[in-house]
């Protein structure tokens, strides 16, 4: 089932006062996110689980003590 169809099902038995307050809030939204490219690509790339795999990486001697603290431990 595509997401049109999902919300229509939904918004259709709603209320009057519920459907002024779904219509309201799907304008602020695309005046939030205007339909250009740019902003479309911004919404993708926002908080992908796993977004960041393969471009972080740790050293080998991660868990190793620093010498700078060796007189505190």
């Amino acid at each position: 089932m595509n997401i049109e169809l999902a919300l229509w099902k939904i918004v259709i038995n709603l209320p009057e006062s519920l459907k002024t307050e779904v219509l309201h809030y799907a304008e602020y939204l695309q005046e939030k996110y205007p339909n250009n490219k740019q902003s479309q690509e911004k919404i993708e790339t926002v908080g992908r689980y796993g977004s960041w795999a393969g471009k972080i990486f740790m050293s080998d001697d991660f868990d190793e003590p620093l010498e700078d603290l060796t007189e505190y431990m």
